[in-house]
């Protein structure tokens, strides 16, 4: 237990913050599972959402204001976003809240700009996240806290299209912005 401790100790305040937000994330689905189709509990799942959401702007504006950008933050942060959304967004389809189509676009999306960063890695390029990839995450923020609280029609389903159509515009615009890492050039 001194390992963990120490280990814990051991890291900055994002990095500590990005943990947690992995952290939430089972404790968000255990929480739907248990309370998503009861209106006076279904705030549980919701309010852990919410706060391990709000830990991935803190991370951020933290390492960036006091200079605290490690690798480890690098690797995990786009991982934990990702485990957070991605995980959420399944088990809401699971549930028959989210459209199957959605989720295929969002997952599918992840799986083309991450295979289009390694390339770029590969060629030392580094792909910096764009203004639709945030306008993007943001909607998919917004979409899960909305269906953790229940279907919402017909706000739920313009939601889910818009986020749909914005994950699809932010995958087109990696690619097109980075072509030239799909030739190879270096």
């Amino acid at each position: 237990m001194k390992k963990i401790v120490d280990a814990w100790r051991s890291l900055n305040l994002p990095n500590q913050l990005t943990l947690i937000r992995v952290a939430l994330v089972p404790v968000y689905l255990v929480l739907l599972w248990a309370f998503g189709d009861d209106p006076a509990l279904c705030a549980l799942p919701l309010l852990t959402f919410v706060l391990a959401s709000l830990t991935d702007m803190a991370d951020g504006k933290i390492a960036r204001k006091y200079h605290l950008i490690t690798n480890f933050g690098k690797f995990m942060d786009p991982i934990a976003d990702k485990l957070l959304t991605h995980t959420a967004l399944i088990m809401l389809c699971a549930m028959d809240r989210l459209n199957v189509v959605v989720l295929i676009i969002v997952v599918a999306r992840e799986f083309v700009v991450s295979g289009l960063r390694l390339c770029a890695v590969e060629q030392g390029h580094v792909i910096a996240a764009g203004m639709s990839g945030k306008i993007k995450t943001v909607l998919q923020m917004l979409l899960v806290m909305l269906l953790t609280v229940g279907r919402g029609e017909p706000l739920a389903t313009i939601l889910e299209w818009a986020t749909a159509v914005m994950t699809l515009y932010s995958m087109v615009e990696y690619v097109w912005q980075n072509r030239s890492v799909l030739g190879g050039a270096k």
